[in-house]
């Protein structure tokens, strides 16, 4: 049985500024109204926290304020307060209308116009207290505009493919060549700096005009039918890190959500906007690989060790 945490408020005429600031704090969070003064939230740890802040201060404020436990009145229908459905629908049709516009043209347009789609949809799954079908159908349907403007911008983008990862060690890895598609982006130059930094110190690295360039005995990494590559919902780097025993560090975990985003989309990571900057100069001003990849690889440790600062 869901079990529900009212807000009563008074509050005073003469504030003007508490009254907008409460209304907007009580929008946001997503609660429900009941009637003038009388807000509603499921009993949630998260919804107690906003609820307290906000009782609070329109207390400081001169009003009055409560919050209660309460029982849902037999047929009432509280949940039914919080249907998000119609959100939902309104966020697909702006995602099919990105969809149905996006060309080579357009794509860079279309990619900013799917992070602020995203970014509404994160918002919005945070006040959808009872998830839904319209929840899933959205986030199915951002997944395949970012895969899409992803194969515009980058049309020899690999495939992710279905299956398991297995431990490997990293014995049975060094000293060997490492192949992968020539002008690299964020996953094959972080992927490359995993390697060389730690997983085959000694790895040498090649560049490759065309996949099918691929050696023989190289290790191919990143493109269609090579040894590493998206798997399932994970790009290249985070295939490597895991196939290594490398992404159960907090830090790495952190800076393979930011490749991922930043190589096919997802939850925005706040580092991610001035990262994507810095990489794509980087790349517009620095035509030999080698090259590219060692300065950037300066980037990828600095973001390691503040990563791992942070998360102590």
């Amino acid at each position: 049985m869901i079990k529900w945490l009212s807000l009563i408020t008074t509050l005073p005429t003469e504030n003007a500024t508490l009254r907008q600031r409460t209304w907007r704090t009580l929008k946001a969070s997503g609660a429900a109204v009941l009637r003038d003064g009388v807000y509603l939230m499921p009993e949630r740890e998260s919804c107690r926290a906003t609820l307290d802040g906000l009782a609070a201060e329109v207390r400081n404020g001169g009003g009055g304020a409560h919050v209660l436990r309460v029982e849902e009145p037999e047929g009432a229908g509280f949940a039914a307060l919080f249907d998000r459905s119609s959100d939902f629908a309104a966020l697909l049709r702006e995602v099919d209308q990105v969809q149905q516009q996006l060309t080579t043209d357009t794509v860079q347009d279309a990619l900013r116009q799917t992070r602020k789609l995203r970014k509404s949809f994160a918002h919005l799954a945070t006040t959808d207290f009872f998830p839904a079908e319209a929840q899933r159908q959205v986030d199915s349907a951002l997944g395949e505009l970012e895969l899409a403007c992803a194969r515009v911008l980058s049309p020899d983008e690999p495939h992710a493919r279905e299956g398991s990862m297995a431990r490997l060690h990293r014995a049975d890895y060094q000293s060997r060549v490492w192949a992968t598609r020539q002008r690299p982006w964020v996953d094959r130059l972080a992927s490359a700096w995993l390697i060389r930094r730690f997983i085959d110190s000694q790895a040498r690295l090649l560049w490759l005009a065309c996949p099918a360039d691929c050696p023989f005995d190289a290790l191919g990494f990143d493109f269609d039918g090579a040894t590493f590559s998206h798997t399932e919902s994970r790009v290249t780097f985070e295939v490597l890190a895991a196939s290594f025993g490398l992404l159960e560090q907090p830090a790495m975990a952190r800076l393979g959500l930011l490749v991922h985003y930043l190589d096919v989309g997802g939850v925005q990571p706040p580092e991610a906007p001035g990262i994507e900057r810095v990489l794509h100069g980087m790349r517009e001003n620095i035509s030999d690989d080698d090259q590219l990849l060692t300065v950037a690889s300066s980037v990828f440790d600095g973001l390691l060790i503040s990563f791992g600062q942070h998360g102590q």
